[in-house]
Parts: C-alpha cells; sequence; structure tokens
C-alpha cells in the first residue's frame, strides 16, 4: 500500500469519525431539548396536582362545614 493509498484511508476514516461526532452531538442536543421538554411538563403536571390537592382540601372543608350545618339543624352534636 503505496503513501498515498494511506492517507486517502486515513482521510476517509477521519471523515467517518467526524460525520460519527456530528451525528452523536445532534443527537445529544435533541435529547437535551427533549429532557427539557419533559422537565417543563413534568413541572406543569406537579402544578396541577398542586392546585387540585388545594381543591380537594377546599371541598372537603366545605362538606364538613355543611355536615356540622345539618347536625345542628337536626339537634345533634
Amino acid at each position: 500500500m503505496t503513501i498515498d493509498e494511506r492517507l486517502d484511508r486515513l482521510t476517509e476514516r477521519h471523515e467517518a469519525l467526524t460525520q460519527s461526532g456530528d451525528l452523536l452531538l445532534r443527537e445529544s442536543q435533541e435529547q437535551t431539548r427533549q429532557i427539557s421538554e419533559h422537565t417543563r411538563q413534568i413541572g406543569e403536571h406537579t402544578r396541577q396536582v398542586g392546585a387540585l390537592r388545594d381543591a380537594r382540601a377546599a371541598l372537603l372543608q366545605i362538606v364538613r362545614t355543611h355536615e356540622n350545618r345539618i347536625s345542628g339543624l337536626e339537634g345533634q352534636p
């Protein structure tokens, strides 16, 4: 194998490695973007669950108030 052939092979390998590196970089950037989006969605879901928990607590308080009122009207302690 001549030096020119070796240089050609090295150049081909270098180009292939560069393309592989570029592809890995793009895939990594896409994964980072997806992780960021999922993190945002988790934050939104967490906020929604918190709001539902607060609404449930408020409804429970209303139910207890009404139960106490009904019990009072019925003359029960």
